[in-house]
């Protein structure tokens, strides 16, 4: 059923599938208490209160453009679609040397991966959808354009730096909470999360450089922006200094665009098995 509602959906222009969004957005913020307490939560965090009355209804778009994102036509989606600084992604595409492309949770992050796949060879670290209805949908959508899935298990790994090996580009979610053993505790605008260590440990291993990128949404559902940037911050030192550079990193990205991430992602959660961060006590003391 829900399928099928995707598949109608996927005619709609964007504007109506925004305007629908919007509604959806207060909907689920009005009527989901743990919804709404930990997306002020976090954007209290990040100081970012001020946007709260558009992040809710950004967080409604990001649903409903889903359709039209997993089973639109290209050529639909091109017409939608401006890349700002693009040259810099394709001078690392051209060295043939691999590309990391980070993208965190931000603006139409499913647009983000698809694009780059159209343009070239692209492998994603994939974690199933918790809603198993959606799994053959979703994987049919993102295999549509040409990308190659990496399960987020050993083997999915070994993929992704093969990938890179041969000179091709893969596609992480580092503000994405890992499970058990694959991760560290790193501050994330000023608080302890569960933080990925594969990119920096890709990058180590293959020399692949890192690029950030995101797709903003502009506004009235006129499209998207897809913006890409270099990696400034040294990964230099532990696997939790360099947790906490690519944390800056995406800090960063999102500043650009605070109202269009994706806030109420239980972005500090503790993973089961994972012991609890570690706090000093000047840190209990001032909270």
């Amino acid at each position: 059923m829900l399928i099928h509602i995707f598949r109608f959906l996927s005619f709609f222009p964007l504007p109506l599938l925004h305007g629908l969004g919007i509604v959806l957005g207060y909907l689920v913020y009005a009527l989901s208490p743990t919804y709404r307490k930990r997306m002020r939560a976090n954007m209290r965090l990040a100081g970012c209160e001020a946007h709260l009355a558009t992040a809710i209804r950004e967080a409604g778009k990001n649903i409903l453009e889903l359709p039209l994102i997993w089973l639109g036509s290209r050529e639909r989606l091109e017409k939608k679609l401006h890349l700002d600084n693009w040259e810099l992604a394709q001078a690392a595409i051209d060295a043939k040397k691999g590309v990391i492309f980070l993208t965190p949770h931000l603006g139409c992050f499913e647009l983000s991966g698809k694009s780059i796949a159209l343009r070239t060879q692209m492998t994603v670290l994939y974690r199933p959808p918790r809603k198993a209805i959606l799994k053959p949908l979703l994987e049919d959508a993102r295999a549509s354009s040409g990308m190659q899935l990496a399960p987020a298990n050993l083997s999915g790994v070994r993929t992704l730096a093969k990938a890179l090996k041969r000179g091709e580009a893969i596609g992480l979610l580092p503000d994405q909470v890992p499970q058990e053993g694959e991760g560290v505790w790193a501050d994330f605008f000023g608080k302890p999360a569960y933080t990925m260590t594969l990119s920096a440990k890709l990058h180590a291993m293959t020399g692949a450089p890192i690029i950030l990128t995101f797709a903003e949404r502009k506004p009235f559902g006129q499209g998207y922006i897809q913006r890409f940037f270099p990696f400034e911050e040294s990964l230099d030192g532990d696997a939790i200094q360099q947790a906490s550079a690519i944390n800056r990193a995406m800090e960063k990205i999102i500043d650009k665009a605070p109202s269009q991430y994706f806030w109420s992602y239980h972005r500090y959660k503790q993973p089961q098995g994972v012991s609890a961060p570690l706090v000093d006590s000047d840190t209990k003391e001032s909270t």
